[in-house]
């Protein structure tokens, strides 16, 4: 990444995004001494054109910005940068600066399909998810039978909370199965959205 400090003023804007729900958080500036501590430490740091120095966000309320990714644009003088916050964004208290909620719960999808590949990669001591994976494929297929029965029978005598509930052990079972195979709900996304006809 070769960025344009120069051209705008030695500071580049950088738009800071929700890593999980791409909600843009906020804005901020960085010269190049913020862009490295930012790359060093992990937590995204401007440079406060107020203070006239570096300012990590979250040193005083502790409302870190956890990066995750760190790209520049087509013209390399704009950043956007992925992260994960640790509570609200703005200094009003609010989760972004723009005034908006912070949450989209279907996006949750994303993060657990990721997080059951980083399983799956790993392969660590005691998790349920990695013992899923060592059990084989036909006793993934059968564990999302088996929800999915679960899921019939809530939906017809059931309530609607335990329907919830078991639905979710099945979507979650799913998406290790596919995982196994070397796919993911992305591509179960995808053909859904080549059936759909506008």
């Amino acid at each position: 990444m070769k960025l344009d400090f120069d051209k705008v003023g030695g500071l580049i804007p950088a738009i800071i995004q929700d890593s999980r729900t791409s909600k843009v958080l906020m804005l901020g500036y960085m010269n190049e001494e913020a862009l490295a501590k930012t790359k060093e430490t992990g937590k995204v740091t401007f440079f406060s054109r107020t203070k006239n120095r570096l300012w990590t966000k979250g040193e005083e309320s502790g409302n870190f910005l956890h990066v995750v990714s760190i790209q520049d644009d087509c013209d390399h003088d704009t950043l956007l940068i992925k992260a994960d916050p640790v509570g609200p964004v703005c200094h009003t208290g609010a989760d972004t600066c723009f005034g908006e909620e912070n949450k989209e719960d279907i996006l949750f999808f994303k993060y657990l399909q990721h997080f059951i590949e980083k399983r799956h990669s790993e392969m660590p001591e005691g998790s349920y998810t990695t013992s899923l994976f060592q059990s084989g494929i036909n006793r993934m297929a059968q564990k999302v039978g088996e929800e999915a029965i679960e899921s019939v029978i809530e939906a017809c005598n059931g309530t609607d909370e335990r329907l919830v509930y078991e639905s979710a052990d099945m979507l979650y079972h799913l998406i290790v199965l596919l995982t196994s195979k070397g796919l993911s709900i992305e591509d179960l996304a995808r053909e859904l959205q080549k059936r759909h006809k506008i």
